[in-house]
């Protein structure tokens, strides 16, 4: 089966609609997964306080048909879980964010957002990952990476890389500005990197 992954779409709902477009032009058959940060957070970790918001709107961005778009299965990334860290209302939506898993696995391999993990230096870069599968998919960074084996590769566009190593992360790098996602061929152990 194929799936096309990808994720940090952070409400821009312009660049979702490429991505989308590019993956069915692609790869109409693959399966869409997320990877988190499907919205965006308007109040910054930083400016958290003990205040709890009660209207979704006064916390993050949700474009007119957003939703409509949002058809695929996604974990939770670090901007879901702010918006609900904040909030206290029966909205629907957010109920909807608090339902997202931590992790999803597909076929052999496992996804989910990544800011789980140990993260810092300059410039700031993934230090450590807690990882039980041999191949993981995650975003975060905004930065698209493939590291088999504790190396990492160059990443050249439309080229498949094979996936069967020991330790494979695939970072699948952001739809907002980057309009970036991957396509995961689980029969052949295949991913290829897209730009739309």
């Amino acid at each position: 089966m194929k799936y096309a992954i990808f994720g940090d779409i952070h409400s821009s709902i312009e660049d979702l609609d490429q991505v989308l477009e590019h993956i069915e032009h692609i790869s109409p058959e693959a399966k869409l997964i997320g990877t988190g940060d499907l919205f965006e957070c308007t109040i910054s970790k930083k400016d958290i306080t003990d205040k709890k918001f009660t209207q979704l709107n006064h916390v993050m961005l949700n474009p007119d048909g957003f939703e409509d778009r949002l058809t695929f299965p996604s974990v939770k990334g670090n901007q879901e879980e702010r918006i609900i860290q904040i909030t206290e209302t029966n909205n629907p939506l957010r109920d909807k964010l608090v339902e997202l898993p931590e992790t999803i696995m597909i076929e052999n391999a496992q996804v989910i957002h990544g800011h789980q993990w140990k993260w810092g230096g300059e410039p700031w870069a993934l230090i450590a990952a807690e990882v039980n599968d041999s191949l993981v998919f995650y975003g975060h960074s905004h930065t698209s990476i493939l590291t088999i084996d504790d190396i990492q590769q160059k990443i050249v566009w439309g080229h498949p890389y094979d996936v069967s190593g020991e330790q494979v992360l695939v970072n699948v790098g952001a739809v907002i500005g980057e309009r970036e996602w991957v396509l995961y061929e689980a029969d052949r152990e295949k991913v290829t990197f897209y730009k739309a």
